[in-house]
């Protein structure tokens, strides 16, 4: 669902473990790391597109995570012009997500990469929350940014621990 503005409706994941660790994921073929996220379908609840992004791309059911919290709003990144398919109708400009943060009920283990059968992840790690806004692409940056500062205060609450450091 792209909007009268450009924007593709998209929800992020941001699942921790019990040590506050955040879950992180190589795309395939690249060397660009970041959280799970994927599209809102027509007459999909962004609750409802969490879950399914979260089944194809992870392979982790409802029961396998807790729902922390969410952004309040939805934040927005423009893609790199060299990104934009302007050759598609409608041109999509670049995302509005909102973002989730889950907790990781049962072992890790259970994580699928292959659960789609078209997976868009090859690797996954835990890494310090504090890590991901240097990490991701740069025009990705500041969405990750608004996301972790306003859900870090529910990952301290469930986990008891910050971010080594600061978020930026």
């Amino acid at each position: 669902m792209i909007d009268s503005e450009g924007y593709r409706a998209n929800v992020g994941i941001i699942l921790c473990n019990p040590d506050g660790q955040l879950f992180w994921a190589r795309r395939i073929g690249q060397q660009a790391w970041q959280f799970p996220q994927g599209g809102i379908r027509s007459r999909e609840s962004p609750e409802q597109a969490l879950y399914r992004e979260l089944g194809e791309e992870i392979g982790l059911d409802y029961e396998d995570v807790e729902l922390i919290g969410a952004t309040r709003e939805w934040l927005r990144y423009r893609l790199p012009s060299h990104l934009v398919r302007y050759h598609r109708e409608p041109v999509c400009i670049g995302q509005k997500q909102r973002w989730f943060l889950l907790r990781l009920l049962g072992d890790e283990s259970k994580v699928n990469l292959m659960a789609s059968g078209t997976p868009e992840f090859d690797r996954w790690r835990w890494i310090a929350p504090n890590e991901p806004v240097r990490k991701v692409v740069r025009f990705k940056r500041q969405v990750y940014r608004c996301a972790l500062e306003e859900l870090e205060p529910l990952l301290k609450k469930v986990t008891g621990k910050l971010a080594a450091g600061r978020l930026a």
